[in-house]
């Protein structure tokens, strides 16, 4: 392979080309060693300089899903978290799941006043006296980051919530901003971020306990990961409130409640019992 060749990323920033990134990747979806050397070598050869980082991407779950769809879900994460929208809603309650996986007491949506104005909270997470004030930004395409901007805007919003007395639930609890995208965040975003307190949660921020590695940890896949089900079926079952794999395992009936046939049923189980499973 070329030593100069540039790929071109979501965001239209062109990088060189690391075959490793590709064969880590791939090995975290769950591929076996003979089908990363295909993979890598497959792409290898149609390798051209300012060749996007998607059609990488679709090439390369091309050739894991003509094999094992399960490695295919896998790989496909990133992107099936930007199936969780439009509205954005699907996403906050995925959120909440995931927080609550943790050990968080956890209210999604919820109406506080601030000493200026009222504001709309996206989640309330309480855990040992600590109440986690939540701002979830969602994008519907993996090459758009959360800037600075929205960093700025979310510790003010927190600055006037803290500035007043507690009540309720809230009251003799230390409050932490956090603010949580299922993309990326800017690096200027995460200066500031780290400047003021805010904590941040993407899918590759923090190193350790960034989203991917919880969802992968946790096993609470979104049911946007999964192969069996076409795009129509999955924006049913978000719009039911159905949006993890394990809701599907707990209660298959929401499934044939959407039209899915019996038959099909039990392949998307089959592939969620796989899915679904803590590491």
């Amino acid at each position: 392979m070329p030593h100069s060749i540039n790929v071109r990323k979501a965001d239209g920033t062109l990088e060189a080309f690391r075959m490793e990134k590709l064969t880590d990747s791939l090995r975290r979806s769950g591929a076996t060693d003979g089908e990363v050397v295909h993979i890598t070598r497959d792409i290898e050869k149609t390798l051209v300089d300012g060749m996007t980082t998607e059609a990488i991407y679709k090439k390369a779950f091309t050739l894991l899903r003509s094999g094992e769809h399960l490695t295919a879900a896998r790989y496909s994460l990133r992107r099936a978290m930007t199936g969780l929208g439009p509205t954005g809603f699907p996403f906050e309650d995925y959120l909440a799941r995931l927080f609550t996986y943790q050990g968080y007491s956890v209210d999604a949506r919820v109406e506080l006043q601030g000493k200026c104005i009222s504001h709309e909270i996206d989640m309330l997470a309480f855990k040992e006296g600590v109440c986690l004030i939540g701002e979830a930004k969602f994008h519907a395409q993996v090459g758009v980051k959360s800037d600075v901007q929205v960093a700025l805007y979310s510790h003010a919003r927190f600055l006037d919530i803290a500035s007043v007395p507690m009540q309720g639930k809230l009251a003799n609890t230390k409050l932490e901003s956090y603010l949580i995208t299922n993309t990326k965040f800017t690096s200027m975003a995460i200066q500031y971020a780290e400047c003021v307190g805010t904590h941040l949660l993407s899918w590759d921020y923090p190193k350790v306990g960034n989203l991917q590695e919880l969802i992968q940890t946790s096993g609470l896949y979104p049911v946007t990961v999964l192969q069996t089900l076409s795009l129509a079926e999955k924006r049913s079952l978000l719009s039911q409130g159905t949006v993890l794999c394990k809701d599907i395992l707990d209660n298959d009936s929401v499934l044939s409640s959407i039209g899915v046939s019996r038959t099909k049923i039990s392949r998307v189980l089959d592939e969620g019992s796989r899915l679904c499973i803590i590491k």
